[in-house]
């Protein structure tokens, strides 16, 4: 069983196939950004919990978009530094919008099995 260490707690890597296109459909919705943005956002809302690796944003939001959910476009930034922005198509927000759905659900009825003294 492959397993990946996130915030000092090892999970199994099956456990979070899924939850990395989900979190980036989740921070695009809110604006474009980034990778290293995304990479730190992730981050700091989740208190160091998500500490994604460069090798797992890329690949995932060139699979994006190659599938029509986001959309890239080169600007520079106030450095003079050229960054790619990601943002979500019409597409990418109903898809960000359905899976954000699913994901409550399952989370509201994992809750419910597990509950706080299983915690």
């Amino acid at each position: 069983m492959l397993t990946k260490v996130i915030g000092g707690m090892e999970y199994d890597r099956e456990f979070l196939t899924g939850t990395v296109g989900v979190l980036i459909l989740s921070l695009l919705s809110e604006r474009e950004m980034y990778g290293y943005e995304l990479l730190r956002e992730a981050e700091r809302r989740s208190s160091s919990a998500f500490q994604l690796k460069e090798g797992t944003l890329y690949p995932a939001l060139h699979h994006m978009e190659r599938s029509g959910l986001l959309k890239g476009r080169w600007r520079d930034s106030e450095t003079g530094r050229s960054r790619k922005y990601y943002r979500l198509t019409a597409k990418g927000r109903r898809q960000a919008r359905s899976k954000r759905q699913q994901w409550l659900q399952i989370s509201a009825a994992m809750r419910s099995i597990l509950g706080d003294s299983h915690a």
